[in-house]
């Protein structure tokens, strides 16, 4: 395919790893498609951490696309690694699963109540859905499949046959001292890094089998309980027998490594034979990757050993969730890619993570935050239209809307989402009702279906049924409280009297924020239209205060929806009702 123009989004992190990966390539294997790589491990939910291992390359491999290279994704499922502990808080899993520790992830079985055939076909299916949803491109390696089928014999017979110079290496990354502490850990490939980060055999990271029979590099499964709680006795390099005892079982063979399929190479050792295999230029890593004897900085090392070169890996740096603690692949209930998806637009989704180099850390909002997040973003685009964004985040824009394939599906008519969730909340799913109040919003373009406004509304009403706790939920006063209406001052129901006449001629979103803002300023003396720097200080107190009486009067509390959101939703004859007309 010919070479076009280099992308004129130089200004972005994307377009500059992009320069970096074509040039390596053509280097590496010219003419050839460029290939980038991510690794993820099914040994449970797939959470938005493990998310960056895979839009990092994405979105690199996509500006690359747009230039017109063929390239491609790798994601290789790492479900043949073994299986190391029993989440907790997973729906259909006890603690019965613990009798498959050390099983390959496909062996085990998926949780009860899953239509997929084991374990690790189960949480890929989530996130294959969400990818597809994302409009990540990708090309899917099974390695079960790769190792059961016999497609790394030979790099596992040069493993075995080298693994002197593999042990040299890793020897020089081994040691006694006391564990270091750890770090925050994105790499889901079941832990291993994470232990990996304290030490090479250190802490319990398997760098392969090391006893009086010598080191070896590959962990065969047994042939009795199909554990990796194996230990290699014997190994002839000519015959290729293999001899190794299961300390689980107590079973024990001899087998032929050249006919034998049933085993693995070690974590630090398997992934750079990848790297060769595949000939990945591009292939980023996190942050525990960058620690001594990380396997990351030990395969820059052994990859030499299978004839490849190590790719540029950019370390990423920890994704967080608002109020909530660092994500962990090893337990469940953390959030999802597909969580995130229920209560936000792919587009969201991607610019969250385009926006930020993969050095720099940002958390996805399950809070209050996202309505603020989403307010950025509809600004954004509104610049992006008007062509006043600035390069770098017209390019963060363009990453988030569209792929080389084309344009994502948005929203037909993107309304605030706040405004959104605001109608969701208080029509509690009564569907005619948020179509009256969104149809009121603008008198001069009203809405004519719900469907205009989908799927950022669906997104709302979400988020509103599963992250606003039942006492944050807004419920309408059924009658007046005449209390605290008789209890009012002059001025209180002055400040009513003006908001009830101004109803009528202002029943719009625009014209009842012109109206609620401007009636603390008529009242004070000044125009409605009167700008913040025309008026004192204490004008902005005079509206908190009118602000809190609406609320009380209206839902009872101090707070709520936006005001002008809330009128709309109520109706004007129930708020007249409420106010005490």
């Amino acid at each position: 395919m010919p070479i076009v123009a280099q992308s004129t989004e130089t200004t972005d992190w994307v377009s500059r790893f992009a320069d970096e990966v074509i040039e390596e390539s053509e280097r590496r294997a010219p003419g050839k498609p460029v290939v980038v790589a991510s690794g993820l491990s099914p040994s449970g939910p797939i959470h938005l951490g493990n998310l960056r291992e895979v839009m990092t390359p994405h979105l690199v491999a996509d500006e690359i696309r747009r230039r017109g290279h063929q390239v491609r994704h790798l994601i290789s499922w790492d479900d043949y690694d073994r299986y190391r502990k029993v989440p907790q808080g997973i729906a259909g899993v006890d603690e019965s699963w613990a009798e498959h520790i050390g099983k390959p992830l496909t062996s085990v079985p998926a949780p009860k109540g899953s239509s997929h055939p084991n374990w690790a076909e189960h949480f890929k299916a989530a996130m294959i859905e969400s990818l597809a949803e994302l409009g990540v491109e990708f090309d899917g390696i099974s390695q079960t499949a790769q190792y059961t089928s016999g497609v790394y014999r030979e790099q596992i017979l040069h493993a075995m046959r080298h693994r002197g110079d593999i042990d040299a290496i890793l020897d020089q990354y081994r040691t006694k001292k006391a564990p270091a502490k750890k770090q925050q850990s994105q790499k889901p490939l079941d832990e291993a890094e994470l232990e990996a980060a304290e030490g090479s055999g250190a802490a319990g990271e398997d760098d392969g089998s090391s006893g009086s029979a010598g080191y070896f590099p590959y962990k065969p499964y047994c042939g009795n309980c199909e554990k990796d709680l194996t230990t290699v006795t014997s190994y002839d390099d000519d015959s290729t027998e293999l001899t190794y005892a299961c300390t689980a079982c107590g079973f024990s063979e001899t087998v032929r490594l050249s006919e034998f399929n049933r085993g693995k190479l070690v974590w630090k050792v398997d992934w750079p034979m990848r790297w060769a295999y595949e000939g990945v230029v591009f292939e980023p890593s996190g942050v525990d990757h960058s620690s001594p004897g990380s396997s990351f900085q030990v395969g820059g090392q052994i990859v030499g050993i299978f004839g490849g070169k190590q790719p540029i890996g950019p370390m990423y740096a920890f994704v967080g969730i608002s109020g909530m603690a660092k994500m962990s692949s090893s337990r469940g209930g953390v959030p999802t890619p597909a969580d995130a998806l229920k209560i936000m637009e792919p587009q969201l989704l991607r610019w969250l993570y385009a926006r930020r180099r993969p050095n720099q850390s940002f958390k996805v909002a399950f809070d209050q935050e996202i309505q603020r997040l989403y307010d950025e973003w509809d600004r954004l685009d509104a610049k992006v239209a008007d062509g006043s964004a600035l390069p770098a985040d017209a390019a963060a824009h363009s990453r988030a809307v569209r792929t080389a394939a084309g344009e994502l599906p948005r929203t037909a008519r993107p309304l605030p989402y706040r405004t959104l969730a605001s109608v969701a909340d208080i029509t509690a799913g009564h569907e005619d009702q948020a179509l009256r109040i969104l149809s009121e919003l603008d008198p001069e373009q009203p809405l004519t279906s719900l469907d205009e406004v989908r799927p950022r509304y669906d997104k709302a009403e979400a988020w509103i049924n599963t992250h606003v706790p039942a006492e944050q939920r807004t419920i309408v006063r059924d009658e007046p409280d005449t209390e605290l209406l008789k209890s009012l001052d002059d001025q209180g129901r002055e400040s009513l009297r003006l908001l009830l006449d101004g109803l009528a001629d202002h029943w719009s979103l625009d014209g009842l924020t012109h109206l609620v803002y401007g009636v603390p300023k008529v009242q004070a003396g000044f125009s409605a239209d009167a700008t913040p720097k025309e008026l004192p200080p204490e004008i902005k107190t005079a509206q908190r205060s009118f602000f809190a009486l609406l609320y009380h009067l209206l839902v009872g509390r101090d707070t709520g929806p936006r005001l002008p959101t809330l009128l709309l939703a109520v109706g004007q004859e129930r708020v007249r009702a409420l106010l005490g007309e």
